[in-house]
């Protein structure tokens, strides 16, 4: 592909639209960016701006409305990047306009986080299936560089390779590939763990969970606070795609709390309705203190912080220090309900990560990329090598978690599972 390629991203005005504009942008490449209208288009401008930090970004940005510059920007386009609502009629539709105006030799790509890419491609031209393929950037895509290629079986295998290229050695992805199931890899994985943390919280509360399960256990971000930053509304499309169009050893913890559901429908979406709030709102008379919401009763209480654990304070301590082995043998070895409640889901996480492999990842190594640059969590096989492989196993028979082959075959031969290198290795366990 030529550096200069020209790229039409459809749903600028969108957050991701915008934001993978500016990532287009910011590589060089030309860019239009399509809205409704022209007011929307241009506040889409101003948001890839901000997101690149730079205005030279207008330099390399056109702006259009479906209406008017559909046609001429999508036939004269080398990547058609479709950003709108994760609405697969939606997305349908758009795609019959595209596959009217295309070049024969254009790339048309969607930037789902989870929907059937198959589906999409369902009635096109065989030139738009042979084109088409999924690219799923991770929110923000300024910043986080993790990045799911995902073809279907139509898919041209010289389509899919030019556009892992251009998308690792031109913007400096990190990409995997990932067959075309439901929420892919990362969202598949990740919003398991994050489902049954919200499930969690009606018996042990919002702000013990975030604590206990928090950023020692390797993320950045506590989890509650991730589903907030998220959208609830956002978590609730992935888990309920994953829910309603697969069945695995953990089909349960994608079901929705019940209290999230009322929530939603009384547009309690967390960080982007802060009046309304999440598992966390500010204040409602000062703004400034935090709030936290107590899922028995549905309303919000002043944030009290738990009260320090023990091992919860010795394994941040061997964190911020590097030594990420003294923390996990904490992890391991440490009694207790508190413990026991953070091993069960941090295990459940390697455990149902790792069984992802040959089923959606084509290897443990593609799973442990996309949980650590598109989540900034520690990837699962990071967490096996510190524990150790036979040892895990024998854990994951105490909390009655599927034991994965890979996992199997490390603790037979003896070696690592991670394939990254030290410096990746120390990077994915500071949160």
């Amino acid at each position: 592909m030529a550096h200069k390629m020209k790229v039409v991203i459809l749903g600028a005005n969108g957050a991701m639209g915008a934001t993978s504009g500016a990532v287009f942008a910011g590589a060089g490449f030309d860019v239009v960016m399509l809205a409704r209208d022209l007011d929307k288009a241009q506040s889409a401008l101003g948001g890839a701006q901000s997101a690149a930090r730079a205005e030279a970004v207008a330099d390399r940005v056109k702006l259009g409305t479906y209406d008017k510059d559909l046609e001429r920007t999508v036939s004269e386009a080398d990547l058609i990047f479709e950003s709108l609502a994760e609405d697969l009629s939606l997305k349908k539709t758009f795609f019959e306009r595209v596959d009217k105006y295309r070049g024969p030799n254009s790339i048309v790509a969607s930037g789902s986080s989870g929907l059937s890419i198959t589906e999409m491609a369902r009635g096109r031209s065989a030139s738009f299936r042979e084109h088409f393929l999924g690219i799923h950037l991770f929110n923000p895509p300024q910043v986080i560089v993790g990045t799911e290629v995902i073809p279907h079986a139509e898919t041209d295998p010289k389509v899919l390779r030019d556009t892992c290229r251009m998308l690792a050695h031109e913007i400096g992805r990190k990409v995997i590939v990932t067959r075309d199931r439901p929420a892919f890899v990362g969202n598949r994985v990740g919003f398991k763990m994050l489902n049954e943390c919200a499930e969690l919280t009606e018996e042990h509360g919002v702000a013990f969970i975030d604590y206990v399960v928090g950023p020692h256990t390797g993320r950045a971000m506590a989890p509650l606070a991730t589903i907030d930053l998220v959208g609830w509304d956002v978590h609730k499309a992935i888990v309920d795609n994953v829910y309603a169009n697969t069945e695995d050893e953990a089909h349960s913890s994608f079901r929705l709390p019940a209290f999230m559901e009322r929530g939603i429908n009384s547009g309690q979406l967390g960080d982007k309705t802060p009046k309304e709030g999440g598992f966390y709102r500010r204040g409602q008379k000062d703004g400034k203190a935090v709030e936290v919401f107590d899922p028995k009763t549905g309303s919000y209480q002043p944030l009290e912080k738990p009260t320090p654990v023990p091992f919860v304070e010795k394994m941040k301590q061997f964190n911020r220090e590097g030594r990420y082995s003294e923390a996990f043998n904490v992890f391991a070895e440490t009694k207790g309900v508190e413990a026991d409640l953070m091993r069960r889901v941090i295990l459940g996480y390697v455990s149902y990560g790792l069984n992802r492999v040959g089923e959606v990842a084509e290897s443990a190594a593609d799973v442990d990329t996309i949980m650590s640059f598109g989540f900034n969590w520690t990837p699962p096989s990071v967490i096996v090598d510190l524990i150790g492989a036979k040892n895990i196993i024998a854990m994951f028979g105490r909390y009655h978690l599927t034991v994965p082959p890979v996992v199997e075959k490390a603790a037979s031969n003896g070696g690592k599972l991670y394939r990254g290198g030290m410096l990746d290795y120390g990077r994915t366990l500071v949160g």
